[in-house]
């Protein structure tokens, strides 16, 4: 692929999008967004197939990137991340379409490392050639698996278009982080210790970067991990938030206290370690913050 392309980028608005927007125009494309509000260049909604169309008639496109979600903030319980599950199903089939309508060439979608299973993986190492998308122990984690796992093969079967999926870790950084600190000042913020588990993040400004690696050097029918290059537990992550921004420390507290938040719940009680050589190798991108503690003290510095 070349630079100066035009790219659909639906999701535009959200924390990713806008850091996705910034990369893109950096390197040279042309960028305009998909989404509802009123600041987007294609109005619509990706979950109405028909106004969707309509909203892209006309218009040409060299790719089309799917990084919408419709969470607002952290989910806390399994219904939070129901109209997401949503978005990645159904939301995807009709943003291929659109994609197809536009003559668009490359398609990159966002997925996410929990696609390869909640749970703890161990001492494992996970790559690309692990199994992505097998079946949830319990009917809420199969409902969250099974829209990462279609979205992926949505994305891959796509005809006429070069499906590329980015299998990202936990985000963290500008935008993001924010939304921890004034809950880590009140207190509101608890930290269950983590036993050794630990889970794989990236900075916002590092996946937006990986983004636009794909949009230009992303192999065909291929998926990417994206994640740093140091895993972190998710106490471990909140207490070196707290650190960075001299906030007071979380409290900590049983794990078996979080388990009215059931999400919040899955993901401490989740353990993987995933490695993005591949990225690294074939997209020529390497993450500038190569662990939790260099981003997060980037971003304390720049404030």
């Amino acid at each position: 692929m070349t630079t100066n392309q035009s790219i659909l980028l639906a999701g535009a608005g959200g924390v990713l999008g806008t850091h996705i927007t910034h990369a893109l125009t950096e390197a040279g494309h042309k960028v305009t967004g998909l989404g509802r509000g009123p600041g987007s260049g294609v109005r619509a909604d990706l979950m109405d197939r028909d106004a969707l169309l309509r909203a892209v008639d006309g218009r040409h496109f060299d790719t089309v990137i799917h990084a919408a979600t419709a969470l607002r903030r952290a989910p806390m319980r399994h219904r939070d991340m129901h109209a997401t599950n949503a978005l990645r199903i159904d939301g995807t089939a009709h943003l291929i379409e659109a994609a197809r309508a536009t003559g668009a060439r490359r398609f990159v979608t966002e997925s996410m490392v929990f696609g390869y299973g909640y749970g703890d993986h161990g001492d494992h190492v996970l790559t690309e050639d692990d199994a992505f998308g097998p079946r949830g122990t319990t009917a809420e984690l199969e409902r969250h698996i099974e829209g990462m796992r279609i979205k992926e093969q949505l994305t891959f079967a796509a005809e006429e278009l070069e499906g590329i999926a980015l299998r990202f870790g936990l985000f963290y950084g500008p935008g993001g982080t924010d939304a921890l600190l004034p809950m880590l000042r009140k207190r509101q913020l608890p930290a269950p210790a983590d036993h050794g588990r630990v889970l794989p993040w990236i900075e916002l400004t590092d996946a937006a970067a990986a983004v636009a690696a794909a949009v230009d050097r992303g192999h065909p029918g291929q998926a990417y991990n994206i994640t740093d290059r140091t895993p972190l537990g998710f106490a471990a992550h909140v207490r070196a938030v707290a650190e960075q921004f001299d906030l007071p420390k979380p409290m900590p507290v049983p794990l078996w206290l979080t388990k009215p938040m059931s999400y919040v719940h899955t993901m401490m009680t989740t353990s993987m370690r995933v490695s993005s050589a591949k990225a690294e190798r074939e997209l020529g991108w390497t993450p500038a913050h190569p662990s939790t503690y260099d981003g997060l003290a980037a971003m304390a510095s720049d404030r």
